[in-house]
């Protein structure tokens, strides 16, 4: 028989560990679709470097390659532990993202430059506040993706931004899947 003292220090230790297996799960998903948007935000500013007059076509690709990347991820990771990672209330967050980032562009009327800069350091804000809840690793990816997307917004001159931002956002989201993984 065990007293109230030896119960609590259990059901504490049992929620430490529901705790870290559930971070665990989370950095596992996150770092597949890191390494995912990793590579396709490099390909999209290699591409758009090459063939700037698409780039518009070339984010929308990825944006929907992006999409249905998620979609089969969040399938694979069910069939595999069956525990539901992503469910319509992430793809509802997703879309509502999108839509105040396209308002936000439409509205301000940003140049192509701007939007280079603006959608990483908006879609950086969100993971940054994911770190609050699901650990350091998101807060540490996000700022340190700001902060260089920032440094090149404003050194790096005309459209080797995007040669910049190649390296910077999906070189920084595929070392932060990277990086996850192992955590």
């Amino acid at each position: 028989m065990i007293d109230s003292k030896q119960a609590s220090e259990a059901l504490t230790d049992i929620e430490d560990t529901v705790r870290r297996v559930r971070q665990s799960q989370i950095y596992q998903v996150s770092s597949l679709a890191l390494l995912m948007w990793g590579v396709l935000a490099c390909a999209a500013n290699i591409a758009g470097w090459f063939w700037p007059r698409y780039g518009l076509y070339i984010w929308l690709g990825a944006y929907a390659v992006s999409a249905v990347g998620l979609v089969a991820l969040s399938a694979y990771h069910r069939s595999k532990s069956r525990i539901r990672v992503f469910d319509g209330r992430y793809f509802l967050t997703f879309a509502l993202i999108a839509a105040f980032g396209i308002f936000v562009c439409y509205f301000g009327q940003f140049t192509a430059r701007q939007q280079t800069a603006f959608w990483p350091i908006y879609i950086m804000l969100f993971y940054m506040m994911a770190g609050v809840w699901f650990g350091y690793a998101f807060l540490i990816i996000g700022a340190t993706i700001v902060a260089l997307t920032l440094i090149g917004y404003f050194y790096i001159p005309g459209i080797s931004l995007l040669l910049w931002m190649a390296a910077v956002n999906g070189g920084g989201l595929t070392l932060g899947g990277l990086w996850m993984r192992r955590n």
